[in-house]
């Protein structure tokens, strides 16, 4: 009966083993979880995530996988879409853990559901890799949660410093979503150097859930009457695109900004000429020189048939640096994983990416400009 007894310990040990790594037509896997909204107001950068991310992946299993205890293991991403909502994303996190026991995220783009999805992995010992979320508070949930993309407080500097430096503008307005993470850190932290360099903000309107808000002229012509001479936007793509349409149509005619929200082709699907002149801070320009983003430019275009955005790019780095990390602590962990993203450095698509002791990275950024419906590179931004 004992020898029964220690068999079947065996096969449970064995099926939690195999559970964990996965398994595929007899080659193991590891399975890595990535929360994206692919679905909803953001769709797009969902979209770009998923295939940047995906890129990563494909070079990794084409090379035969990670080695662990010296044997290969391929990767497997689990994708959930979080539709922009953060109870959303909260579910999808809870569920990759616990039901397809991914050993870490790769999400979420949106800071709102980052700070829903990080207090859960950190609660599970699994470490969260953001791609895109940028507000401050998002990796203070713990030591398992990290990012690649740079902070709001810098991009909001970079914003106000073009804004007053660059077009000699003093005046601004501001309008954003009060009810969003992202647009009010963004929207709080121009504001602030915008003013210590001498400015003013003349206007300070929001309005609640870009994702459903579509009028805002009543915000608009309040703005108008303060007279500003520029306006600056740290809403998404859509809220802003219909903004500035609808600033245009009551004759609000001033330079317009904002931040990566603003980085999707649906920004001048939805504008139009409108958006004509814009300019905005973000992670990656397809035009930069350096190998690491021209091999990436060339190889998504092989396989989507368009040019990479940010998010891609961003997304791309998530993922690599977090199978770089397991691949070098050769183990599935969380707590060696963490270990090894705290000291790691590689040369990604989106810059040299290195974490300080908040397990944020130190980065440039880019601006860019809506010239003739298309982005322009226009300068570079060193911390």
């Amino acid at each position: 009966m004992n020898k029964f007894i220690k068999f079947g310990i065996a096969c449970a040990l064995l099926c939690i083993i195999f559970v964990s790594l996965g398994c595929s037509k007899g080659a193991k896997e590891i399975r890595i979880g990535a929360i994206f909204p692919m679905t909803g107001g953001s769709a797009t950068f969902g979209k770009s995530s998923k295939e940047g991310m995906e890129i990563a992946v494909e070079e990794f299993n084409e090379k035969g996988g990670i080695n662990i205890g010296g044997k290969n293991f391929l990767i497997k991403p689990i994708y959930d879409d979080s539709a922009g909502q953060p109870e959303q994303a909260a579910n999808a996190a809870r569920k990759q853990i616990d039901q397809n026991k991914v050993i870490a995220i790769v999400g979420e783009v949106m800071s709102k559901n980052s700070l829903a999805i990080a207090p859960i992995c950190q609660s599970k010992g699994i470490v969260m890799v953001s791609s895109a979320s940028t507000n401050p508070e998002v990796t203070k949930k713990g030591d398992y949660i990290f990012r690649v993309c740079f902070l709001d407080s810098f991009q909001g500097v970079v914003g106000a410093r073009y804004a007053y430096n660059t077009l000699k503008v003093k005046k601004a307005a501001i309008l954003y979503d009060n009810a969003n993470d992202y647009n009010k850190g963004l929207a709080s932290f121009f504001s602030d150097e915008f003013k210590r360099l001498g400015g003013r903000i003349v206007a300070d309107e929001a309005f609640t859930d870009e994702e459903k808000t579509v009028d805002f002229k009543a915000q608009l012509t309040t703005i108008k009457s303060a007279k500003p001479d520029f306006l600056y936007l740290p809403n998404y793509y859509a809220a802003s695109a219909l903004i500035m349409k609808q600033a245009k149509e009551i004759g609000l005619n001033v330079p317009t900004g904002g931040g990566d929200g603003w980085d999707s082709p649906q920004l001048v699907k939805i504008g139009g000429q409108s958006v004509e002149g814009g300019f905005f801070s973000n992670h990656f320009s397809k035009d930069d020189p350096r190998p690491e983003v021209q091999n990436f430019v060339k190889k998504y275009i092989a396989k989507y048939g368009a040019e990479p955005d940010a998010l891609a790019s961003l997304a791309y780095d998530a993922a690599f640096v977090l199978l770089s990390a397991i691949e070098k602590a050769g183990s599935i962990k969380g707590e060696n994983i963490r270990d090894t993203l705290k000291s790691i450095q590689i040369n990604g698509v989106t810059g040299k990416i290195s974490f300080d002791q908040d397990r944020n990275p130190i980065k440039s950024a880019v601006i860019l400009q809506i010239k003739n419906g298309k982005q322009q590179y226009v300068t570079t931004v060193n911390p």
